[in-house]
């Protein structure tokens, strides 16, 4: 009995699996499909290595597609090389465009608080003081030495 039941769950574990591998070969079907009906010649693209370009035109017959990169720079890449396209959406205001922007924004959001933080804090290193009336300068006291003791 007890083999019948680890067998019923086996089977149940393997119908499962197959199930999620049909159905996500069904989505990444759908996925190329929608992609290979945005791929038109004009459309800003990026590769699976990440080369961004204009699509010039593509070849169906021998799967090429040529990308234009720069002014009167075209590469010939695999079709199935092109991974997506590039919508230019308008970011939120404030949010940052690239990462040097962001990095820029977190610099300087870092000095405000710092300096915010030391405005009224002890000077620096080597930053000089002007001594107060509540400041006394305290001498070395001088300890004794073995000369001294005799």
């Amino acid at each position: 009995m007890p083999d019948l039941a680890l067998n019923v769950v086996l089977i149940a574990v393997f119908v499962v699996l197959i199930f999620f591998m049909f159905r996500n070969s069904r989505k990444n079907k759908q996925r190329q499909e929608e992609l290979q009906s945005t791929i038109v010649p004009g459309a800003e693209v990026m590769t699976n290595f990440g080369l961004f370009g204009t699509l010039v035109s593509i070849d169906e017959v021998s799967n090429e597609a040529e990308l234009q990169v720069a002014d009167g720079v075209i590469v010939r890449v695999h079709r199935q090389t092109i991974a997506k396209v590039v919508t230019r959406d308008e970011a939120a205001e404030g949010e940052p465009r690239s990462v040097e922007e962001a990095m820029a924004i977190a610099n300087r959001e870092y000095e405000e608080a710092q300096a915010k933080a030391t405005a009224d804090t002890e000077p620096e290193f080597g930053e000089r003081v002007e001594p107060t009336e509540t400041t006394e300068t305290k001498k070395p006291v001088r300890r004794a030495s073995k000369k001294d003791a005799e």
